[in-house]
């Protein structure tokens, strides 16, 4: 399954709904620039397919010894790691080429998923970047075929390449299917914003569609391994875990949809309230009339040669005892600015949410290129988004401390 975050893949994945952390799992470098991340349950998948292809070549096998079969098996493991991963791949590069920029890839259990920095600007873009990890793996799929057909016939590389062939064909099949959080799920969900406008329409029905693959895929295997066509209980427990997780993948993306209706019709730069520079020198109680006397105007403070410090942490102001204020300068109680809380102008919707997810109360320079709009408050954007309905109407506020 895919992600550009939502849910992953067997042996695949998509642009991800539900973020991951970022810098999760074993970094294992950069591979054209995107930061290539293992997680840790894939080491048991790892084991697990390993133990199961050497049983399979040498039931068939007599010849091959037990240490031959691991052996294999584990070079077939290592191989749909890469299959994977040049599925993830081509969902960053085509993300890249449209604009989008990628945090990251993450290679898991079930798969992998690509994170994306912000979400497509349009349905075609999202149409382009979904469709580009399934012919990634049809096209794998396809040149390990004919590398099965070129092969000595009955030999350990031709049966190889045949399940290497078999493996990333089933991938790009599956992962074409129209739910969330598969690709075609991505592809549906761009078809429908473009029909109706509405991504996050879009984004629901493609959700709801999910859940209806997710139990069809469930009900087929079960039907398979009742009646002996599929065999062993390492493929029905494992595609049993496959839709559920994209159940849950699913269900992430219905009510991300929800979520994304109730937000603001504003982007970051709409929302930032105006700052009034402050020398870091100046006393906290003479900071604090400068900011009355501009309107309540947030307070940025700034070094001797004007570069911008930091904002002013509102808990550490306010537990300065009121005596003290005169003398306490306010860069003692300035909350450093780093690269993590500068936004730029145009970011809103989801993309904004995510963008304050690791500081969600925190407070955000708003930037254009070198223009500077002013300050985003995290408290008051989710303050914002708590007070309107999913169908974007207002509602009874709650009380926030």
């Amino acid at each position: 399954m895919d992600d550009y975050r939502s849910a992953p893949a067997p042996a695949s994945s998509a642009a991800r709904t539900r973020p991951p952390e970022r810098g999760s799992g074993i970094p294992l470098g950069r591979l054209l620039g995107v930061p290539i991340h293992l997680a840790p349950s894939w080491l048991l998948l790892a084991a697990l397919i390993t133990l199961t292809y050497s049983q399979f070549l040498t039931s068939r096998r007599e010849e091959l010894s037990l240490g031959t079969g691991l052996a294999v098996g584990f070079g077939f493991v290592v191989c749909l790691l890469l299959s994977v991963l040049l599925h993830e791949l081509g969902h960053a590069i085509t993300s890249r080429q449209s604009g989008i920029g990628v945090s990251g890839i993450t290679l898991e259990m079930l798969g992998g998923y690509t994170e994306m920095e912000r979400e497509a600007p349009r349905p075609g873009v999202e149409l382009f970047v979904s469709l580009a990890g399934p012919v990634v793996s049809l096209l794998l799929g396809l040149l390990s075929g004919a590398a099965a057909l070129v092969l000595p016939a009955g030999g350990i590389a031709e049966t190889f390449a045949f399940q290497l062939a078999l493996s990333n064909i089933v991938v790009a099949v599956f992962n074409a299917l129209p739910g969330l959080p598969l690709d075609g799920g991505r592809a549906l969900q761009a078809l429908v914003w473009k029909i109706s406008g509405d991504p996050n329409l879009g984004r629901r029905v493609a959700g709801w569609s999910g859940r209806l693959v997710a139990v069809a895929t469930a009900g087929t295997v079960v039907v398979l391994f009742m009646q002996g066509i599929l065999n062993g209980w390492f493929g029905l427990l494992f595609t049993l875990l496959v839709s559920i997780t994209m159940w849950v993948g699913a269900g992430q993306a219905i009510r991300h949809g929800k979520v994304a209706a109730s937000l603001p019709p504003f982007n970051a730069r709409e929302l930032a309230r105006p700052i009034v520079p402050v020398a870091a020198v100046t006393p906290l109680a003479e900071a604090e009339r400068i900011a009355e006397q501009a309107g309540g105007h947030h307070l940025a403070v700034v070094d001797g040669a004007g570069a911008m410090l930091g904002f002013v942490h509102g808990a550490s102001a306010r537990a300065v005892p009121a005596e003290r204020r005169p003398w306490v300068p306010i860069g003692d109680v300035t909350r450093r600015l780093d690269e993590h809380h500068v936004l730029p102008g145009d970011l809103r919707g989801t993309d904004l949410l995510h963008a304050i997810r690791d500081d969600p109360g925190g407070d955000y320079l708003v930037v254009s290129g070198e223009d500077v709009h002013g300050v985003l408050r995290g408290a008051e954007l989710l303050s914002l988004v708590e007070t309107r309905r999913p169908d974007g109407r207002p509602t009874s506020r709650r009380n926030r401390t």
